[in-house]
């Protein structure tokens, strides 16, 4: 890990007692993304204002408060510093497998009782090398000021003997501190990726040059200049490809791939349905963030993840494309300063401060009402309930989850209880009914879409669809529980991988 630093995502919900479908629901969220660095410990380097995180406190009466640390959250990747024989006990259980990997089982306990911060609970080792794949449990703690959380932590196979972090699920729903009656309720998921963003040598493509003299072409009849109209597509065009490369290199927009593919043939079928013609072309990105967010850079259309894996059904996704290809289409342009590379040149962790997509109100309503224009005459035209739906579900929880509502990039879909994009598709949408089973207004976080935490790139998750037992599996915007199907990466692949990605 001392060789690597990715990017680290932390979002947590708090939880309340659901009364009108049992279970739990969301009261509050927080956000954290930053850069982990463990060269000289563990250290790591915020994108966003820190001071929002840590202001999630959970009051627990005049005794105390509790306070989230982002540094905690970074520490489940790590076992321990001093993880060995001397320092715990190890008793086998069993094996297992883990999607295709088998594992041997063990539980873990310090041998000291008074070791604060040791690990106590059980590993996964892989049964080839012996590397530990997965570990779940907490750190012990002898001091109140010292508050351990529990945590599943897995790690992904990402090169020969190359196991690591990817993923952690933290849960508290019972405990109570400091001998308050109050108690500590919570969700958290921390991602990682990136680990391979910018460490691939640029300068390997010079070794593969090659000049075919026999397929030059005479291109002298051609006109040699751009029409001052041309010049102008082309400058904002350079513009649009810094801040593309630029978000890449930091690890924020995902690499092209198949899902922005999907996203291709969605605004395909908008553009054609309502005769655009958009030159320079429209094209379609992802963003690895978890906040729900779209935006355009020039023509070019920007998803969050976590927007992704909340929609319900592909009219919903319509809708989102919609807005944002209606920007494209009025002419809502991107800032041409960035068509300067100096403005590019800045540590990653300025990229929220150097970018600014968001439009003003005049353009946000002028969206809302070419988006609808642009549903209206698609194939989703009569689908369209299901993103009213989606748009209502978005509303009743936006007081409890501005975090994941906040819009980093681009503008917010939503806020404290209004919905600010295409609010006209609302007349039509149904009733929310949250106990109805059948109604599945919005999907939990991370359902559609796997991250590489290699090389950032995204895929779309393979599921099977499962009857719901009751309205307290909707889990609508909320995070849950991850079981990830470990696979093994043999030499021959993972040589053609880094083949590909110089090429």
């Amino acid at each position: 890990m001392s060789s690597y630093t990715p990017l680290v995502e932390t979002y947590i919900q708090t939880l309340e007692p659901d009364q009108e479908v049992g279970g739990t629901r969301p009261k509050s969220d927080r956000y954290f993304l930053g850069k982990l660095d463990m060269s000289k410990g563990l250290t790591r380097s915020a994108f966003l204002n820190e001071k929002a995180f840590a202001q999630g406190l959970s009051r627990l009466g005049a005794v105390g408060t509790v306070k989230y640390v982002p540094d905690g959250f970074a520490q489940m990747t790590l076992v321990d510093w001093d993880f060995d024989r001397a320092r715990y006990n190890f008793e086998f259980v069993r094996r297992e497998f883990l999607g295709e990997v088998r594992c041997l089982v063990f539980d873990v306990t310090p041998r000291s009782k008074s070791a604060t911060g040791a690990f106590l609970g059980r590993i996964w080792v892989e049964d080839r090398d012996y590397h530990i794949v997965r570990f779940n449990g907490t750190y012990q703690s002898k001091l109140s000021s010292n508050l351990y959380f529990h945590f599943d932590s897995w790690r992904e196979q990402m090169g020969p003997n190359l196991w690591l972090p990817s993923y952690i699920y933290s849960e508290e729903s019972d405990r109570q501190y400091f001998m308050n009656s109050r108690k500590l309720q919570f969700k958290a998921q921390t991602r990682l990726w990136g680990y391979n963003i910018g460490r691939s040598n640029a300068e390997n493509e010079f070794t593969s040059l090659t000049v075919e003299s026999d397929k030059v072409l005479d291109n002298s009849d051609l006109a040699q200049q751009m029409s001052p109209v041309m010049s102008q597509r082309a400058w904002e065009r350079q513009a649009e490809d810094n801040v593309i490369q630029r978000m890449e290199k930091a690890g924020l927009l995902a690499p092209e791939g198949d899902a922005d593919k999907v996203l291709m043939t969605v605004i395909n079928n908008l553009a054609v349905t309502n005769d655009l013609s958009i030159t320079p072309g429209v094209r379609a990105r992802v963003l690895l963030t978890a906040p729900l967010e779209s935006f355009t850079i020039g023509h070019t259309i920007v998803v969050s993840r976590g927007l992704i894996d909340v929609l319900p059904d592909e009219a919903s996704l319509a809708m989102v494309l919609a807005h944002e290809l209606a920007h494209v289409a009025l002419g809502h342009r991107l800032d041409t300063k960035y068509a300067f590379s100096d403005r590019m040149l800045f540590d990653d962790q300025n990229t929220f401060f150097n970018f600014f997509f968001k439009r003003d109100e005049r353009e946000e309503n002028d969206a809302n009402v070419k988006g609808v224009e642009l549903l209206n005459k698609s194939p989703y035209a009569e689908k369209l309930s299901s993103a009213g739906l989606f748009l209502r579900a978005l509303s009743a929880r936006s007081k409890q989850l501005p975090s994941l509502l906040q819009g980093n990039l681009g503008n917010r879909m939503a806020t404290a209880g209004t919905v600010l994009w295409m609010p006209q598709l609302l007349q039509n949408a149904p009733p929310l009914e949250t106990d109805k089973l059948d109604q599945v207004a919005a999907l939990p976080l991370g359902g559609r879409l796997h991250v590489d935490p290699w090389s950032g790139a995204v895929e779309l998750v393979k599921t099977q669809g499962v009857a719901l037992l009751s309205p307290g599996e909707k889990l609508q915007f909320e995070i849950a529980p991850v079981f990830l199907y470990l696979t093994r990466k043999d030499q021959g692949a993972m040589t053609a991988s880094k083949s590909k990605n110089n090429d």
